[in-house]
């Protein structure tokens, strides 16, 4: 069966669920106690989400490269700018613009998507368009747009500092590469998942971590539709969809899109691709019009905003935050 398809079935599954419908295949009706009944029981293997696993192992010298990476002026052209330009670890992994500026000083043709929990994508970039998280560093690097570098251009100032010559050659054996300089970098953006989120704690049987009314949310989340894309450990990041299926939603290009995650969200405005939704409440708002051609009633979208308020995690023992 198609991603498409699995997607379309799922959704039908839980609007016959919560609207209580008997199927023709002979089930019995589902009951609005039933299914608050399976909730509170619930367990990560029966929900359509999984927690953020703990960051994977990784040799601590490679790590440690790719962390000074990341923040090495010198891999942008101009010696200005660095990964955390755009992506800020010690707030949201991302920034409070609706699009960062180029070298030229020109906006982005997207919003900054979070670094935070990136790796657990299927894909990466907005359009999906880079399989690795390598490739996609090496694209950022060489990018006009971003750090309007080489990559020889990086390896040959990387290559003057006896300091990271000696770094290199500790991790790797041999000194700055190519294939080193993306390898530690994409080690580092592994290890920047954010477990330990309210939701998450509740997956894992901690019943009092969720409130009521962030229950409510994530079962209007599941019944509405909204889990047939935004599923899985990230919550979305696993499969590609057509924005503006019934009423126009953002800029119309490109109209295929990965699914972003909706880990952090709450910290991550503006939204969209355009980072045109300037609030969490007016998202949700826009995304029930656009995909799913439904008007909420103001506590609905109080309650996913509730439930979607549960879902950022923590980082370095703190919460992840919303930039100032």
């Amino acid at each position: 069966m198609s991603r498409g398809l699995r997607c379309s079935a799922l959704l039908f599954l839980w609007i016959c669920a919560t609207a209580g419908l008997v199927l023709a295949l002979g089930y019995s009706p589902v009951t609005i106690a039933q299914l608050q009944a399976a909730e509170s029981t619930a367990t990560p293997a029966l929900e359509p989400i999984t927690p953020v696993p703990a960051p994977p192992a990784a040799d601590p010298l490679k790590l440690a490269l790719g962390e000074r990476l990341f923040a090495d002026p010198r891999l942008s052209h101009s010696n200005t700018r660095t990964c955390l330009s755009c992506h800020d670890l010690k707030t949201n992994g991302a920034s409070r613009n609706a699009q960062n500026t180029a070298p030229d000083g020109s906006q982005l043709s997207f919003n900054t998507s979070t670094v935070f929990n990136s790796a657990l994508s299927f894909r990466f970039g907005w359009e999906g368009e880079f399989r690795t998280l390598e490739a996609q560093a090496a694209a950022s690097l060489q990018n006009p747009r971003i750090m309007d570098s080489r990559i020889e251009e990086v390896i040959g100032k990387l290559s003057r500092d006896p300091v990271l010559v000696r770094q290199f050659g500790q991790a790797y054996g041999h000194g700055p590469d190519a294939p080193s300089v993306l390898d530690a970098i994409a080690i580092f953006e592994r290890s920047l998942v954010t477990p330990g989120s309210q939701f998450d704690r509740w997956l894992a049987g901690d019943t009092a971590a969720l409130s009521a009314q962030q229950l409510a949310g994530y079962r209007l989340f599941k019944s509405l539709g909204c889990v047939s894309c935004h599923q899985g450990v990230n919550i979305g990041g696993n499969l590609f969809e057509r924005h503006g299926i019934f009423h126009p939603l953002a800029r119309a290009e490109p109209k295929i899109l990965r699914v972003p995650s909706l880990r952090n969200v709450a910290t991550t405005a503006p939204y969209f691709h355009d980072g045109s939704a300037a609030s969490l409440d007016e998202a949700v708002r826009m995304m029930a019009t656009s995909q799913l051609d439904l008007e909420l009633t103001d506590q609905q979208v109080d309650d996913i905003v509730a439930f979607l308020q549960s879902l950022t995690g923590i980082y370095h023992s703190r919460l992840v935050e919303e930039p100032k």
